[in-house]
């Protein structure tokens, strides 16, 4: 049923129904390509090296825990000492170590253990944040919020000195932190932007939505009908090819930033690292702004509850509470569906190697290959520029050799297995011997850099579609929710066990034989898996829960205030949806 000005009918009080303006797809186009840049230049690329770089500088040689690993510039053996470092750093003896609240650490570890920690924290604050992207008049302050939170978080790197490097690794666990929930929040416009776009047909709309998949694998509430499905996958694709563009383009200005800085003689190597931090926040927060200015509010539906205990807790606390609960329902609808659980144990050690490979590479790049922070934001580009081509080339790959999606899904761990078990061959006496092969050189790593990109290009598309046939019709989101979940949670621990080893055997080269098992070990999963049952159980349970015809499955304890019984729920955590 369409209002008065021609656009369709508010679904809750307090419905914002005004058309989506170019205008307002330009301010979250913006906000999307700002927090890419820090993904890509940030996350994957300075901040790890920044961290390390500064723990260094303050750290000694495990060999007699006194000798700094860089020596004082204004002394005469500085570079006898660091020629020493260099040439120990791959000995137990003579491994960087620093004492973090008096235990001793690598500083690789340390950068591990710094993004483990900020993995975890950013799952927890998604989880329990959420709704805050459903619900209420939230959603474009807390946007805004963690934006603004997180580039100033790295532009406070400018501030950080070898001698408080632990406030450097505070920061990075905010900015990621922050990063995660710009990210969930921005998502959460995608289904109003399609649904109220004046192309989208009003009636169709009126009758039909349901969660669905964009194909680039976010979770978003978007339209059954053809014209908003297409809309949602439209911008959310132009989305992310900005945003691959920006970071490119911010990346080589850090380049030239690095080039432009190393003719000024700093004292401290992590001075310019610090400064391209600092550029880097500044863009996030730069870029954040036309958003802030032309994206709508957009308000959720009221929440309201039916626990007469939990409406005397306080605002906030009733909406962690409503978002875990969700969550513990999903999960216990999950385990009720075997093929489903157990691609999501798959999916838990594949994510987590993902991520475990990525920053152990950067380190891998730093530490044992001795890359300037210059080769490494090449060595980024090639992975992101790979990335991209493996987004257009894997699915005339699959096509050509006719692969089902799962097979795709085993082929790619399968090339991914080619980045460890190459650097596992430097173990081999003969290969050693060369003085190359096996990562023994840094121009090695550029090749593998290669692989992971076109790799990463389109798996976990396909992991988020396959997953989409075992799941049950219509709760959709709150099992992406799920997946997402399990994405971020699994990510935390492979970090960590790297940094383990870092730690016992003083070496990150060991760590290869981890990530090839943690890649092998998702592989006989993904295969035992049958898509055909498990869509068949999934279609059953959802009959069995009462989504049959498209009636949402029943909530003890929560509920959505709505007019005439309507309800419509946007975001991260979503569970159900009803027809008008």
């Amino acid at each position: 049923m369409a209002d008065e000005d021609g656009g369709r009918a508010p679904r809750y009080d307090g419905e914002d129904v005004s058309p989506t303006t170019d205008r307002e797809t330009r301010g979250w186009y913006c906000i999307g390509l700002a927090a890419e840049v820090f993904a890509v230049c940030g996350v994957g690329s300075f901040a790890p090296v920044a961290l390390e770089q500064l723990a260094r500088e303050t750290g000694v040689l495990r060999s007699d825990g006194v000798t700094p690993c860089i020596a004082p510039p204004t002394s005469e053996v500085s570079t006898r000492l660091l020629r020493l470092a260099i040439r120990e750093a791959s000995d137990d003896g003579g491994q960087c170590m620093i004492h973090p609240f008096g235990r001793e650490t690598s500083t690789a570890s340390f950068a591990m253990y710094t993004f483990s920690i900020a993995v975890l924290m950013q799952a927890l604050v998604l989880i329990s944040f959420s709704p805050m992207a459903d619900y209420g008049t939230y959603r474009k302050r807390l946007l805004l919020a963690f934006a603004f939170t997180g580039s100033a978080a790295s532009t406070a790197f400018i501030f950080v000195w070898p001698g408080i490097y632990l406030l450097g690794s505070v920061f990075v666990i905010i900015a990621v932190v922050c990063l995660g929930s710009s990210f969930v929040l921005l998502n959460s416009y995608l289904p109003l932007l399609a649904a109220n776009h004046p192309s989208v047909s009003n009636d169709a709309q009126a009758r039909s939505t349901s969660p669905r998949i964009d194909e680039f694998g976010r979770a978003v509430i978007v339209n059954t009908t053809s014209p908003a499905l297409k809309l949602s996958t439209e911008i959310s694709s132009k989305g992310v090819g900005l945003g691959y563009a920006a970071a490119v383009s911010v990346q080589i200005l850090c380049i030239l930033l690095l080039v432009s800085l190393k003719k000024a003689n700093f004292t401290s190597e992590s001075t310019p690292l610090r400064f391209v931090l600092l550029l880097v926040g500044l863009c996030w927060a730069g870029l954040t702004l036309p958003g802030a200015l032309w994206l709508r509010n957009r308000p959720g539906p009221s929440l309201r509850i039916s626990t007469p205990w939990k409406t005397r807790l306080p605002l906030a606390f009733q909406y962690i509470a409503f978002a875990w609960s969700s969550v513990w329902k999903t999960v216990k609808t999950a385990a009720k569906l075997r093929q489903t659980w157990v691609f999501l144990i798959a999916w838990f050690l594949l994510s987590d190697a993902i991520a475990t490979v990525s920053g152990t590479a950067i380190l891998f790049a730093r530490t044992e290959l001795h890359m300037s922070t210059i080769a490494i934001a090449l060595l980024s580009i090639t992975v992101t520029l790979s990335g991209i081509a493996g987004a257009f080339l894997w699915p005339h790959i699959s096509r050509r050799f006719k692969l089902q999606t799962h097979s795709t899904i085993i082929a790619c761990m399968i090339m991914l297995e080619i980045v460890p078990f190459y650097g596992m061959i430097g173990f081999l006496p003969f290969v050693k011997a060369w003085g190359v092969g096996g990562l023994q050189q840094a121009w090695e790593i550029y090749p593998l850099g290669f692989v992971f990109g076109f790799v990463m290009g389109r798996l976990s598309s396909y992991c988020r579609a396959f997953y989409g046939e075992i799941i049950p019709p219509g709760i959709e989101a709150a099992f992406y929710a799920l997946y997402a979940i399990t994405d971020k949670g699994s990510s935390a621990v492979g970090p960590a066990i790297v940094g383990a080893i870092v730690d016992r055997i003083g070496t990150i080269r060991p760590a290869f034989i981890f990530l090839a098992v943690l890649i092998a070990l998702p592989i006989p999963l993904v295969y035992i898996v049958d898509v055909k049952k498990g869509h068949t159980d999934a279609v059953a349970l959802s009959k069995l829960l009462g989504y049959k015809g498209g009636q949402p499955i029943a909530m003890e304890d929560y509920d959505v205030a709505g007019d005439d019984g309507l309800e419509a729920r946007e975001g991260l955590l979503s569970a159900r949806q009803e027809d008008a």
